[in-house]
């Protein structure tokens, strides 16, 4: 059980490695979007590769962050009974979630999309748009994205049972001090994502370059 937590930290430090990287592609996303929008405004200039680059982005964030967000507890869930119930009796959900839903649905996505990547570079797809970029990178950021929350999900499978068995410490507890910890630094990145996009936008509206 030990050898198994050593693997479920090291996964964790992976997942928080790609999500602190990911998350400063926000701030490149929005840079880039006020750009092509200010240009296009002003010069009537537009560029399929430059507005396929924020699609790319965006798809990065939300594919290679999944993990990331699974480790902080962020996902999507219906808490309404479960908080009813005691903290082992949680952690029994966690499981049967985990194994029942996350795991099998995650495989069997991450499996289907490596022909859908692979096809795609052997080929060298491009965009069908004019002056687009290749296709292949993005395609690669779903089986990536899924490897990864394949990986957060065993972690957390690791961690619940070795709760379970006092091996460990509450894997819940743990997310939602993870979530305090970091909300102070998230909230800073969101000032100034939107401090960043007004101040394009009132440069778009005045008719500044």
């Amino acid at each position: 059980m030990l050898f198994l937590l050593k693997i479920s930290s090291w996964i964790d430090r992976l997942n928080k490695a790609v999500g602190g990287a990911v998350a400063w592609l926000t701030l490149v996303v929005v840079v880039v979007s006020a750009v092509n929008a200010v240009v296009r405004k002003l010069f009537s200039v537009s560029s399929n590769a430059w507005l396929e680059l924020q699609w790319y982005l965006f798809g990065a964030i939300f594919l290679l962050a999944a993990g990331y967000t699974f480790l902080r507890n962020e996902h999507v869930r219906v808490d309404v009974l479960a908080q009813r119930f005691s903290r082992r009796t949680q952690i029994y959900i966690e499981i049967l979630g985990v194994v029942v839903f996350l795991l099998p649905a995650c495989i069997l996505v991450f499996w289907l999309s490596i022909p859908y990547f692979y096809n795609s570079y052997v080929l060298l797809e491009q965009s069908s748009n004019t002056g687009g970029l290749i296709r292949w990178p993005v395609k690669l950021l779903i089986p990536l994205g899924f490897g990864l929350l394949i990986l957060a999900g065993i972690s957390h499978l690791i961690r619940c049972v070795g709760f379970l068995l006092g091996y460990c410490s509450d894997p819940l507890a743990e997310a939602e001090a993870l979530q305090q910890a970091e909300g102070s630094s998230a909230e800073e990145m969101m000032i100034i994502a939107k401090e960043t996009l007004e101040q394009n936008r009132q440069r778009a509206q005045r008719g500044d370059v």
